[in-house]
């Protein structure tokens, strides 16, 4: 798969390696390309803790609490709908996406909820995250939701990543 997408990962946590961020940049690569994104495009990831993410959450969202992944489409749109070239920054010849922020303490502490490794985690919100850039939602509890986790799966199963993914 081409890298011919801008993924800049930056973590304000200890502990996050390149393996991570190889994680990251590779699971928003086969989301992109599952749906359809064929032109270069920039995603801002941020690596975080509970209060980082709190901070922003807040900021942002007016919402009072810690969260596992907040995303910040640069785009108002909905499933299936992309962006076009046109919408590339004339500097770099990227289509902005949007941010995605992911608190580490969430993930750790959802893996082991869930009983699957930090990795599997990780990459689902990850997943989750692109979704959101491109329109996805849950809001309600119906077709919106299930047709989101549907590719969800989709993609991590593209990934070869399952909810009983080891490692960490």
């Amino acid at each position: 798969m081409a890298k011919r997408h801008y993924i800049p990962v930056t973590a304000d946590v200890p502990g996050v390696g390149e393996g991570q961020r190889a994680l990251i940049r590779k699971v928003i690569r086969t989301a992109l390309a599952a749906e359809g994104v064929d032109f270069p495009c920039e995603v801002d990831v941020s690596l975080t803790d509970d209060g980082g993410i709190h901070e922003i959450n807040l900021d942002m969202r007016q919402v009072d609490r810690a969260t596992d992944v907040l995303s910040f489409p640069a785009f108002d749109l909905t499933p299936g709908e992309l962006p076009g070239e046109e919408d590339a920054d004339p500097a770099t010849g990227l289509v902005p996406l949007g941010d995605m922020v992911i608190s580490m303490e969430h993930v750790a502490a959802q893996a082991k909820e869930y009983g699957h490794s930090n990795r599997r985690e990780l990459a689902y919100l990850v997943v989750h995250s692109v979704l959101h850039l491109l329109g996805y939602d849950h809001l309600d509890e119906g077709p919106m939701k299930a047709q989101m986790r549907e590719r969800e799966e989709a993609i991590l199963e593209e990934l070869g990543i399952s909810r009983g993914a080891g490692g960490t």
